[in-house]
């Protein structure tokens, strides 16, 4: 068995913790600096992570392979799991047409672009992040944002300043289960406290966007709406992540706060209408790049998950304009009421039960690994939970979509394995960051920068966010930042004598506010947006805000180590 060391260099903890910081520092300089593509940084990052463990550590060759074996096959189920399986219907719908006919839905709510934005890049942009996430929300709400007229520029800003609050629970509450997987905290207490950070992003961020579309002018005359958009959205994320279920929670928030939008746009109207002067219409955007064309180099420039087109029916104020039946509108809402149901059917006890009644829970082959007290660690443990998994119950959505969209199987089935293909890049980022993470973990590496970092005490509550909005400005990814993270922060708070649960919540909270400035989503926003090469400007206009709300978070979470707020760590 492998016992970790916290000092193996020189007995220094600190000389050790640079040395075990290797790894991250090399996938930083590669994604950040060099711009590497992020696959291969992640993999030679994880080549890094497993020479520090075995020549400086020493852990043991055989088990350190073995870690990462584990940590790639986490990656890969339940994460891209669920990931591909969403992308799928998302991709079935572009097919059939019925996306067309549900951005057209959007559209006729209001033709106010400062109430269309909060709808669209906000409410429908966090349900898209809840069923797949990795920047399919940023692609294809720009894409649509430019459908009803919108500035590329602007366009791309909104779409990545309003893909922060859903984050955390994004891709069916991935980033929540892999924290609870590399932490060993309970799944139920992490999603209550993240419930309790990211619900003040939910309600303040519907105002930014309308802020960020019409200045001042636009909060003066349109806060009513976005202001009941973002307290419907944040009562919601916080009830449901509280006391429902983690995957379902960026799904009802968004459906209530663009249902109440809907409802209050009955009885209340701005003074007056906004529509940018001179604005291109249709789905025109930057250098005469249509929407089409914009949204396929956003899939060949997407670094994680990026969907697979824009909608296919062009777009323009005739499109806008085009009268669907409502039989056609059913059909474009219906997969992703299919899915709530198949998510809500599954929360049923007795049915939770036979769903869980086949998950089988085992140690992963020759790993057996010991904490530098002698603990026996959990790391090991695989849960294969094939039936209940969300990815398994996105299939069965999936399946039953089929006919009521009116797609072919055989051409459902090309779809499928056309997504796998969509997704390579991904999928080999997304499994070798997962094994960097758990070779550091294994071999004690996180252990050792944590045990250094507890070192600051209390002040640690303050900056615990900034390393998770560090780790997604980096590579793009919530899962991964929690992946690489998370039991840094456990190890850090247990240290310091704080709350695990806050410190690890604050790792995925903090996080969500480094997505608008990663290169990966800058990537796909100037792409989506015709902008591509001009990722300097979208960084120059999201910078600021990424940096005020994540001082918000810092402040928030140092008041829930305090008696001032403690009352709300669960």
């Amino acid at each position: 068995m492998y016992q970790h060391i916290l000092d193996p260099v020189a007995g220094s903890l600190a000389w050790s913790s640079l040395v075990a910081a290797i790894p991250l520092i090399v996938l930083f300089v590669l994604l950040g600096i060099l711009r590497m593509a992020a696959w291969l940084a992640a993999l030679i990052s994880l080549a890094v992570a497993l020479g520090v463990a075995i020549f400086v550590y020493p852990m043991p060759a055989g088990p350190a392979f073995l870690s990462a074996a584990e940590g790639a096959a986490f990656g890969f189920f339940p994460i891209l799991w669920i990931v591909i399986n969403a992308i799928w219907i998302y991709n079935m719908t572009v097919r059939t047409g019925h996306f067309d006919v549900l951005r057209r839905s959007f559209a006729r709510v209001s033709d106010d672009q400062r109430i269309q934005g909060v709808i669209v890049a906000f409410s429908f942009g966090a349900l898209l992040e809840a069923l797949a996430g990795f920047g399919t929300p940023v692609a294809i709400t720009s894409v649509m944002l430019i459908a009803l007229g919108f500035r590329p520029l602007k366009a791309a800003v909104v779409a990545l300043v309003a893909n922060t609050a859903p984050v955390a629970f994004g891709a069916l509450a991935v980033p929540i289960t892999t924290l609870a997987t590399v932490t060993g905290l309970p799944l139920h207490d992490l999603s209550a406290m993240v419930g309790r950070q990211t619900p003040l992003l939910g309600f303040v961020v519907p105002l930014a966007l309308v802020f960020i579309i019409d200045g001042t002018r636009g909060v003066r005359q349109t806060w009513p709406v976005a202001l009941v958009c973002g307290v419907v959205f944040a009562v919601a994320q916080f009830a449901i992540s509280n006391y429902v279920s983690a995957p379902l929670t960026d799904i009802v928030a968004s459906l209530l706060s663009a249902g109440a939008v809907v409802l209050f746009l009955r009885v209340w109207r701005p003074v007056e209408g906004f529509s940018e002067a001179g604005a291109p219409g249709g789905t025109r955007s930057a250098g005469g790049t249509d929407g089409r064309a914009a949204a396929t180099s956003t899939a060949t420039l997407a670094r994680e998950a990026p969907p697979a087109g824009p909608p296919s029916g062009g777009g323009g104020d005739s499109d806008v304009g085009r009268r669907d039946s409502g039989a056609e509108v059913f059909r474009a809402y219906a997969p992703y009421l299919i899915i709530i149901v198949v998510f809500g059917l599954a929360q049923i006890p007795a049915i939770q039960h036979a769903l869980t009644s086949v998950t089988r829970t085992f140690a992963w082959p020759g790993l057996h690994i010991a904490s530098a007290s002698g603990k026996v660690s959990t790391l090991p443990l695989f849960k294969f939970d094939w039936l209940a998994a969300a990815g398994t119950l996105l299939i069965i959505a999936g399946l039953l979509t089929i006919p009521v969209i009116r797609i072919r199987p055989a051409t459902a089935l090309q779809t499928y394995f056309a997504t796998y293909r969509q997704l390579a890049p991904a999928i080999v980022t997304v499994m070798a960051v997962l094994a960097l993470a758990y070779v550091m973990n294994a071999s004690g590496q996180t252990t050792t920068l944590g045990t250094w970092m507890a070192g600051a005490g209390g002040v640690f509550a303050l900056i615990s966010p900034i390393l998770g909005w560090l780790g997604v400005a980096v590579t793009g990814s919530d899962t991964s930042s929690n992946s690489l993270f998370g039991a840094l922060q456990v190890v850090a708070a247990q240290k310091a004598e704080l709350s695990a649960t806050l410190l690890a919540a604050a790792n995925s909270s903090g996080g969500v506010l480094g997505k608008m400035i990663s290169p990966q989503n800058l990537a796909i926003a100037a792409a989506a947006v015709g902008m591509s090469g001009k990722e300097g400007d979208l960084f120059r206009r999201v910078f600021l805000w990424s940096v005020v709300f994540l001082a918000v978070m810092c402040v928030l979470v140092y008041l829930q180590s305090t008696p001032v707020l403690s009352w709300m760590v669960p």
